[in-house]
């Protein structure tokens, strides 16, 4: 792979300037936090938008602080007399991180690598290295057609490291590690990680995150896929945020996967089963493509590996227009040449069009290992707002299926069951009607489902504080409301394995 026109990059194996620049860093308070206190939350959150105007004016002055936002954010050069009294220059351009522009009275250095500070999830100050002028979000596009570029923080990085299940864990995979987010979330549980790429400028770029934010290091290999990964080796956690974009042609390596439609992430999916161990994960962020004729949801089951069980979430759907803006946009195409644009818009359109795609889906893909006779594959669309973040939420709900695996209806209504926490009833009917029209179970935290009950359901869901069985609280309701209580026991477990399922009420 080319990297002919990006520069180069500070030495990884300089441990020593390394540190140095961390101290000097945090010294300055070049965090999360001190950043949102210098910048205030609108300038702030324009940075996230690859918008620096408002940065720009919010660092106006001369403290160290409003130095190195200058220098690593907004990849301004600032005068050497003014950085000299911040960062050990010398050391810095040595090892690489700065490049000396200008002699004499103009003389300044610049940074050579964007440097952002990001907050883990225990308050640590960790550092995310990416490209010069590579922030993700920006309405400019990413600001680089080179083909090896490597991208800082977005969305989709940050949604998979909160939807990815947080346990200790003895080996940890992060496939396709770009500038190392997941690797380094996963050096907090992992014993051991092993962060692969077919980009090896995003290798090193890996490397500096990790040693920057005083994480240890990891296996780093080369490579697309599970191909650096051998045949023997089996993870707890595999993660991987790949190049997941349906596009013609393989055009940047940091979004395009180079397979046709989207084989690149069914590919993915298939072959993650056999590098689990037994109760391990592998979470994905995906783009699935909606072809004529067929059903998404059977599209996607067919992917699950055997032996694995499965919880797919879809939470966005565009059609192939909007999304082909999206990803043109994405590369700055927008700001090119009309008739080139054109050119490249005909080439998305031509391709759907070949593959009787109409729409394409992007989600969230969690395979768990298990030796269970009949695995579980849920399909479902959830676009609305979750909370964030929902490792334990992932974790809980295979957990919850394993418990209703294990349980047949009698054992179910033998067991004994809690409301979850910040679950609220709402009754929906007409003004002043006797009774509603049919009652609604909302969460408050986790995925925020919300689902429909007959009185029944409300009922045995408000009384369930584990004190009492399943089947005696129905006793209780059948008695209530005047029904037969072997006839309730009968019909009502669908309704509790729902509940159950869905996260509304626990196991004790």
């Amino acid at each position: 792979m080319s990297n002919s026109g990006l520069p180069a990059l500070p030495a990884p194996d300089r441990a020593d300037v390394t540190v140095r620049l961390r101290d000097a860093l945090i010294g300055a308070s070049f965090t999360a936090d001190g950043l949102l206190e210098l910048l205030g939350a609108p300038a702030y959150a324009a940075l996230a938008r690859s918008e620096t105007v408002p940065a720009l004016r919010a660092t106006r002055g001369d403290t160290p602080l409003e130095t190195l936002v200058r220098l690593f954010l907004l990849q301004q050069p600032v005068p050497h007399a003014r950085v000299e009294g911040v960062l050990p220059v010398a050391a810095c351009v040595e090892a690489g991180w700065l490049t000396r522009v200008g002699t004499g009275a103009g003389a300044a250095v610049a940074a050579t690598v964007d440097v952002r500070p990001y907050g883990g999830p225990d308050g640590e100050d960790w550092f995310i290295v990416s490209d010069l002028g590579c922030a993700v979000g920006g309405a400019g596009g990413i600001g680089s057609r080179e083909e090896g570029v490597v991208l800082g923080v977005g969305g989709a990085s940050t949604t998979l490291a909160g939807i990815t299940v947080r346990t200790p864990v003895s080996a940890a995979l992060d496939l396709g590690t770009g500038s190392g987010i997941q690797a380094l979330h996963a050096a907090r549980h992992a014993t051991r990680v092993t962060a692969t790429d077919v980009n090896p400028r995003a290798l090193h770029i890996t490397a500096l995150t990790l040693a920057l934010s005083g994480a240890p290091a990891a296996d780093l290999r080369e490579g697309s896929l599970f191909e650096p990964v051998r045949d023997d080796e089996v993870y707890d956690l595999i993660v991987s945020n790949p190049p997941f974009v349906i596009s013609p042609g393989a055009r940047l390596t940091y979004r395009d996967g180079g397979m046709g439609g989207d084989d690149l992430c069914r590919t993915l999916v298939q072959q993650a089963g056999a590098r689990l161990r037994e109760g391990g994960f592998a979470q994905f962020l995906a783009n699935w493509q909606h072809v004529e004729g067929e059903d998404w949801q059977d599209r996607l089951r067919s992917w699950v590996p055997r032996g694995c069980d499965a919880w797919i979430v879809q939470r966005e759907v565009q059609d192939v227009t909007q999304y082909a803006e999206l990803w043109l946009r994405d590369a700055g195409d927008h700001r090119a040449d009309p008739v080139e644009y054109q050119t490249r818009y005909d080439a998305w359109l031509d391709e759907f069009e070949a593959r009787k795609v109409r729409a394409v889906g992007f989600g969230w893909i969690t395979l768990r290992r298990t030796d269970a006779a009949v695995p579980s594959v849920t399909v479902e669309e959830w676009p609305h707002a979750v909370e964030q973040p929902l490792g334990d939420t992932v974790r809980a709900h295979f957990e919850r299926l394993d418990h209703l695996r294990e349980h047949d209806d009698a054992a179910l209504l033998a067991g004994h069951f809690r409301l979850a926490a910040e679950i609220v009833q709402e009754q929906v009917g007409l003004p002043g009607a006797e009774d509603p029209e049919h009652v609604v179970l909302r969460q408050n935290r986790g995925m925020r489902r919300a689902t429909k009950v007959d009185t029944v359901g409300a009922g045995f869901a408000g009384v369930c504080d584990g004190s009492l069985s399943a089947g005696r609280i129905l006793d209780a309701i059948a008695q209530l409301v005047g029904e037969d209580p072997v006839l309730l026991r009968d019909r009502t477990p669908a309704q509790i394995r729902l509940l159950v399922e869905q996260g509304f009420i626990e196991p004790v």
